[in-house]
């Protein structure tokens, strides 16, 4: 579940930001910035099972048109990668909680 810094650092999720336990369980990381998650199972965090996800700023300002091309498609390339990458693992700290 997706908690505030406050919650996760006290390991508390009485008012979760998103919780989802049908085991295909999707979260958009919609803006730069720190998302905390916590197990929801009762001990789970406290025993480690959290973690902080920091999503970064896009990068430096736009160039001239031809390199702007050029970097756009590979930093779309790079962002389905990192996309996926980040899914999966956060599918599998899914798995992990709730199995």
């Amino acid at each position: 579940m997706v908690v505030t810094k406050d919650e996760y650092e006290k390991c508390h999720s009485a008012h979760p930001i998103f919780f989802s336990n049908n085991g295909v369980t999707m979260f958009t990381l919609d803006r730069p910035g720190l998302f905390y998650f916590i197990s929801g199972v009762s001990g789970h965090c406290e025993r480690g099972q959290k973690m902080i996800i920091k999503v970064l700023e896009p990068a430096s300002p736009p160039q001239s048109a031809d390199q702007n091309e050029q970097k756009n498609d590979a930093a779309v390339a790079m962002a389905a990668i990192t996309s996926a990458t980040l899914m999966s693992c956060i599918m599998s700290f899914v798995g992990v909680i709730f199995f």
